[in-house]
């Protein structure tokens, strides 16, 4: 382990914002309209969704590699149902527990950070303006999918989060909830990889190759350890 790092990326979706019931939810209809009324189940869910991209998901649910403006199509369909979800709770819509404090942290010690979501466009728009995000985050280097890069479990979207701070992937810590994205970031040659996960799925993800750390959500992350302290 390197006594300090040099660059923080960061998965969206269930790592800096707890989203899971909305996407649920969203990919509930979406799977339901597409397959005669049966949903994606709990296990289709962790297998074949979480974590990966959405033209994965779709040639998963239709059975067949979908073109480029079929999976955009349905995507917005699907992330419309979704951002209004997230809307209506209200009271959950901000981000994880923690992790505005250790975003200043970060930015307090200029530690270079990005976004590498599976998430499209309109939805990382979306989350810019509603969270504020550009008080951490440039839009210009956060990797989303634009239907160029494969998804994770492959390691193409951390590799390019990495170049875009201008950094080697071993020199990044990566912060993720899903075991496809553990897979690109460690595929990727990322050099922490810390998972956010709660309950059972704490428990899973402590036993998967390449996490360093499984933790609630940013509460207890020691920024100095990792970057060393802010300069005074």
């Amino acid at each position: 382990m390197l006594l300090h790092y040099k660059g923080f990326i960061f998965d969206f979706n269930g790592t800096l914002y707890r989203d899971a019931p909305y996407q649920k939810a969203a990919w509930g209809v979406i799977s339901s309209r597409l397959r005669g009324g049966r949903a994606l189940t709990d296990a289709e869910m962790e297998r074949q969704v979480n974590g990966w991209p959405g033209a994965a998901v779709f040639a998963y649910l239709l059975g067949r590699p979908l073109p480029q403006q079929e999976v955009w199509r349905l995507l917005e369909e699907k992330e419309a149902i979704y951002r209004e979800l997230c809307q209506k709770d209200a009271a959950n819509f901000h981000l994880i527990a923690g992790a505005e404090g250790f975003l200043d942290a970060l930015k307090a010690r200029g530690v270079p950070m990005t976004i590498a979501t599976g998430s499209e466009i309109v939805n990382v728009r979306f989350f810019m303006e509603r969270f504020r995000l550009d008080r951490w985050f440039a839009l210009e280097r956060i990797v989303y999918d634009d239907g160029q890069l494969p998804g994770k479990p492959h390691p193409d979207i951390y590799q390019k989060a990495a170049a875009n701070l201008g950094l080697a992937p071993e020199v990044c810590v990566v912060a993720e909830d899903a075991p496809a994205g553990v897979a690109a970031a460690r595929a990727a040659g990322i050099g922490r990889i810390l998972a956010v996960a709660q309950g059972e799925a704490a428990d899973r993800m402590a036993a998967r190759p390449g996490v360093d750390k499984v933790m609630a959500d940013f509460t207890g992350l020691d920024a100095d350890a990792l970057f060393g302290p802010p300069p005074r």
